[in-house]
């Protein structure tokens, strides 16, 4: 097994300036339309989009936060979704995963946070509203939400565990953006809240039918960001990632069985550790991760360790963003540092 070069001591205490660089690479990938690429191609889809508005944010670059959400409000579809995938403006993948949209309102709260600029809010409301109803309506009676809608708008019948998570995250911000608006609460959106918390905490059975995800990373940790998990719960998946997935001195593989460790997976695991109070855990994850990164600690998308090369040699900017948002949460670099570590409906 190989190590990335080392390049930060396990002591090193990070400064804000190293991550603020890191979203400048984010910057630097926008295109004029606002559409933010997370591939060589040039693609992207809009959940990564997302992320790394967060990034932008956290430049506190208003002027190309404000366009990369022009961008999503230009592309939303009629029925609150947006498609798989993009090039610049076209789509190039037609299904509608559910939860995508829906991420808008935790970019846009994270936006709020860190600007403090209530009439943005005013003016995503209903791009929000209209990508939270487009996919609490597919929700059934136990909680579950079809992971998409393809391009022939048939129904998807299938449940993802960490989709779920990130849709439940992002009606916990979705139902905070409408308190600070003083908007009349929406009790549809509190029914699907709290149905689809309870599936999270009780699984068995109902989330990836069709096809075992257990192989993948995602599915320990994404419930823990959820927001919903008791400490009990949380022990669980942070056991199961540390027996399964991480590996010591470089991060967290993003599947059980082949040798690669990425930079998102990893910044998403420390997130679920800050929540889970094992802040020096989380800080000791961070030091190693960083070193999977070019000579300005951008980012790769991730390390093989047996072919020892960094894999593949992209630098996402979603990665980039998933990475602050990891490193903020722990040192609270920003106003925005809770978006992901703390459940929003207690301050709003």
């Amino acid at each position: 097994m190989y190590l990335p070069k080392i390049k930060f001591k396990k002591n090193v205490t990070f400064e804000k300036d190293i991550f603020l660089r890191i979203a400048k690479s984010i910057k630097t990938n926008q295109l004029d339309s606002g559409a933010i690429p997370s591939n060589a191609d040039l693609s992207h889809d809009p959940w990564d989009h997302i992320e790394a508005i967060m990034g932008l944010n956290f430049l506190k670059d208003k002027e190309r936060s404000d366009s990369a959400f022009k961008w999503l409000k230009n592309n939303q579809n009629k029925d609150g979704s947006w498609y798989a995938k993009y090039s610049n403006n076209d789509p190039i993948e037609l299904n509608k995963p559910t939860h995508f949209g829906p991420y808008i309102s935790v970019a846009a709260l994270h936006y709020y946070k860190i600007f403090s600029d209530k009439d943005k809010l005013f003016e995503l409301w209903e791009t929000i509203k209209l990508a939270i109803d487009f996919s609490i309506d597919l929700q059934n009676s136990n909680g579950t939400i079809p992971w998409s809608v393809d391009k022939n708008n048939q129904i998807e019948n299938d449940f993802l565990l960490t989709g779920s998570s990130s849709i439940l995250k992002s009606l916990e911000c979705a139902i905070a953006i409408s308190k600070i608006l003083d908007i009349d609460s929406n009790e549809k959106w509190t029914r699907a809240y709290e149905s689809l918390a309870y599936a999270i905490r009780n699984p068995e059975g109902l989330f990836d039918k069709t096809t075992d995800r257990s192989r993948f990373s995602m599915d320990s940790y994404y419930p823990i960001i959820s927001g919903v998990l008791l400490d009990y719960e949380k022990e669980k998946y942070i056991k199961k990632i540390f027996k399964d997935f991480y590996i010591e001195g470089i991060g967290v593989k993003c599947v059980v069985d082949e040798p690669w460790v990425t930079v998102a997976e990893t910044s998403e695991f420390i997130i679920s550790l800050v929540i889970s109070n094992e802040l020096e855990e989380a800080k000791k994850i961070l030091v190693e991760v960083m070193n999977i990164s070019d000579p300005n600690d951008i980012p790769y998308m991730g390390w093989q360790y047996v072919e020892n090369i960094f894999w593949p040699e992209e630098k996402p900017t979603w990665t980039a963003a998933a990475l602050i948002l990891a490193a903020d949460s722990i040192f609270d670099f920003s106003p925005g540092a809770d978006i992901l570590k703390d459940n929003q409906l207690r301050f709003y």
